[in-house]
């Protein structure tokens, strides 16, 4: 199952550099990754305003996983989380 996690910037410190290096070293060694980006500049295409779903998410991840489980567990060594914030995990079902 593919996944999308969004990173929440709610920490309560900012994550160091060494804890991001090291979780990109284990989810890469752990083959669920597929790539990520922090959120940078937004726009909006179209006529009617909508709410700024991106103002509290600082990036996003993605994973292949065989099971939820399995990417929860990978994810309690997220430094968001390790620094007391929030991932919201997503589902990406294939159409």
């Amino acid at each position: 199952m593919e996944y999308i996690t969004f990173m929440h910037s709610n920490t309560d410190t900012e994550p160091s550099r060494e804890s991001w290096d090291a979780f990109f070293q284990m989810v890469r060694k752990s083959g669920l990754f597929r790539g990520g980006s922090a959120i940078g500049a937004r726009s909006t295409v179209g006529t009617k305003a909508v709410p700024d779903v991106t103002n509290h998410i600082d990036g996003y991840m993605r994973f292949d996983a065989d099971n939820l489980e399995e990417l929860e567990d990978l994810l309690k060594s997220h430094p968001t989380i390790i620094s007391g914030g929030s991932i919201e995990v997503c589902e990406l079902p294939k159409s």
